[in-house]
């Protein structure tokens, strides 16, 4: 009985980030070469230092995922001004479908397709379902995550069961 029971939070805890796709969608793709659209009340850049600054009320959207923050600096590659990292700084919120990350900081990197949420990250997937840790990282473009754990810290998971079908 035990070994089910570990068998079964095993499976959900590794389901808990995937998306409730059905059978047939197409696999995520690359998003590294899609459009950034970035919304805040003031912008800073740099281009010898290929950044830019965003400041105020930041709404940053590519693909299927917004986030929002304080301040966001954007971080351009050496040969093709392409976006290589963004980082998000204060009351960041990141949506992706039905699933919404809270954090103080996240680093975006676009080439990895992977989230870093620090600063009592905490993500929350449908109504009731919720993870949290020192650190979370979610890879976008594999549907796969990694919560972490400092010090006296522990991660915490609150999955909530689906009604069976009668």
């Amino acid at each position: 009985m035990r070994l089910f029971l570990q068998l079964v939070l095993l499976v959900s805890v590794a389901s808990f980030f995937a998306s409730s796709a059905q059978a047939g969608s197409p696999v995520r793709k690359d998003r590294s070469s899609q459009p950034i659209t970035i919304k805040s009340n003031e912008l800073s850049a740099d281009n010898k230092g290929k950044t830019a600054l965003f400041a105020g009320k930041v709404v940053a959207k590519q693909s299927d995922i917004t986030i929002y923050s304080d301040k966001l600096t954007v971080n351009y590659a050496d040969e093709k001004n392409d976006v290589e990292k963004i980082e998000a700084v204060g009351n960041v919120r990141i949506v992706q479908e039905n699933r919404i990350a809270t954090a103080g900081h996240a680093i975006y990197d676009s080439k990895l397709g992977r989230i870093t949420l620090t600063g009592n990250p905490k993500v929350t997937e449908g109504a009731a379902n919720t993870i949290s840790g020192s650190t979370i990282i979610y890879y976008l473009d594999e549907e796969r995550s990694e919560v972490r754990s400092e010090g006296k810290d522990r991660v915490v998971t609150t999955i909530q069961p689906r009604a069976r079908k009668k």
